[in-house]
């Protein structure tokens, strides 16, 4: 069974280089927490901002003391909400049985509960590597609550580890990075109730291998994303799907334009997608590249082992002010993985490098709050004792470099009269609610939150809200583009 990637660095990289991690002019680095033996340690996914103005996440490991030292002691894992602060509480420990190992993100629906998965556990057995489960599909309510939807048995697929998305009919799309008929993944619907229909089982032949990353929806409709391995040269695809299966195999790696693509892609709004891959390019320690839907591929940035990092596997955010940020996992002026911005032209800046001690191993994706600050985690580093992997059991982390608040709508998409909810900062002082240019009414439910709906002749473009504080007006922009679906 083809197992998560373990990234034997994390377990090597240990020696602390003399260097000091320093932020450039303009921008703010904040070690918000250091996680704890006793609640948890490895975070591998991204976080996610909620309706409640706070941040939700998982960790990979630890928790529960059940899974200190006995039969789960590399899984379980847990559920946590940390403020923008860095007040931290954990909300639900995984026990093996419902699940363990959670390394996908949450998504928060739109009745407030958020649904995730695991890429072990669960009540699911398919025999050797999935024997103690093969992963589980969940929802779990702000307060701690959790409901197993979905446990996975091998034949249907196996460690999901790709970010749930909502798609523009309702449902929830994934990919599991192995099981199915010969253990190289699947590509899977699910119900918000818990129905799930597999709806395609990869070959691993020309079709890739391992889709690990999470898929991202087009305005065509159809689902784009990328296998780790396998495709023609064995180094990985990016593929696009039909809603109803039908694959495409878009580009095949050839190790010169990059290798090992395990993160998912992220859309500009010209329509192109953008990238990375974990390891080739000119000096085989990863790339950054671009490809149109057509599967016309741009290498853009190839990183060299050294001041830039190695080994990018976070998706990059495409942030407010046009450029896409992201982490290397390695390297960089220090030991332990950098921050980045690069533009689409490929011009590539690091903006912070770690020490270990402000964290190490940056694996998951940065998550663009709309305070305008990006928070992330490390799997690694941060300093607190008794953690299995040497120097700490991860962090969470906020950089500021600078850009403004904006809105961001949960979903983004939908038709004429379907319920929206607009995410933000301080929204309490709103006067007016646009859908590209077309006003809809609107209820201030919090200073984080705005329940709305598509108004009758919206069409596709930017939702913008402005707010009237003591007399000033200001207006926010959606840091995406609101499809408006029939």
């Amino acid at each position: 069974m083809s197992k998560m990637r373990s990234f034997t660095k994390a377990g090597i990289l240990f020696v602390l280089w003399a260097a000091t991690a320093v932020a450039l002019p303009a921008q703010t680095f904040e070690k918000l927490h250091s996680f704890k033996y006793t609640d948890g340690w490895a975070p591998w996914a991204p976080l996610v901002q909620a309706s409640d103005g706070n941040l939700y996440g998982t960790v990979s490991s630890g928790g529960n003391p059940s899974c200190i030292g006995g039969g789960y002691s590399t899984g379980c894992g847990t559920v946590f909400q940390i403020t923008p602060s860095g007040k931290l509480t954990t909300i639900f420990l995984f026990d093996g049985t419902n699940g363990s190992q959670p390394f996908a993100g949450l998504i928060q629906a739109a009745n407030g509960d958020f649904y995730g998965s695991t890429s072990e556990g669960g009540t699911g057995n398919g025999g050797g590597d999935c024997a103690r489960g093969c992963g589980t599909i969940f929802t779990v309510t702000a307060s701690g609550t959790l409901t197993t939807l979905y446990n996975f048995s091998f034949t249907d697929g196996a460690e999901p580890t790709g970010t749930l998305i909502l798609g523009t009919d309702g449902n929830y799309y994934g990919t599991t990075s192995a099981g199915g008929p010969v253990d190289a993944g699947t590509f899977f619907v699910m119900t918000p109730s818990g129905t799930l229909t597999s709806l395609y089982t990869f070959t691993g032949g020309d079709d890739g291998s391992n889709p690990y990353g999470a898929l991202v929806q087009a305005p065509d409709g159809n689902f784009y994303g990328t296998t780790w391995s396998g495709g023609a040269n064995g180094f990985g695809t990016v593929f696009t799907f039909t809603p109803n299966g039908t694959i495409t195999t878009l580009h095949a790696f050839d190790n010169s334009d990059g290798s090992y693509p395990y993160a998912g892609l992220v859309q500009d709004s010209e329509g192109d997608f953008f990238g990375v891959t974990e390891e080739g390019g000119t000096y085989n320690y990863g790339t950054v590249f671009k490809i149109n839907p057509s599967g016309k591929l741009t290498s853009l940035y190839s990183f060299s082992g050294g001041l830039d990092g190695d080994t990018p596997i976070s998706t990059l955010v495409h942030a407010t002010d046009g450029n896409y940020y992201a982490t290397t996992s390695y390297s960089g002026s220090n030991c332990c993985g950098t921050v980045f911005k690069i533009t689409t032209s490929g011009e590539l800046t690091t903006l912070f490098n770690f020490d270990s001690k402000d964290g190490s191993y940056p694996y998951a994706a940065l998550v663009q709050d709309t305070n305008g600050g990006f928070y992330g985690t490390t799997y690694d580093g941060g300093g607190s004792p008794n953690c299995p992997y040497g120097y700490g059991c991860g962090t969470v982390f906020n950089l500021s470099v600078g850009l403004g608040p904006f809105v961001e709508t949960v979903p983004t998409s939908g038709n004429v009269g379907a319920a929206v909810r607009i995410l933000g900062t301080n929204l309490k002082g709103a006067t007016s609610v646009t859908f590209n240019g077309t006003a809809a009414t609107f209820t201030v439910i919090s200073k984080s939150e705005i329940a709305t709906s598509v108004p009758s002749g919206a069409t596709a473009g930017p939702v913008r809200v402005t707010t009237t504080v003591k007399g000033i007006q200001n207006t926010l922009k959606s840091n995406t583009t609101f499809q408006v679906t029939e």
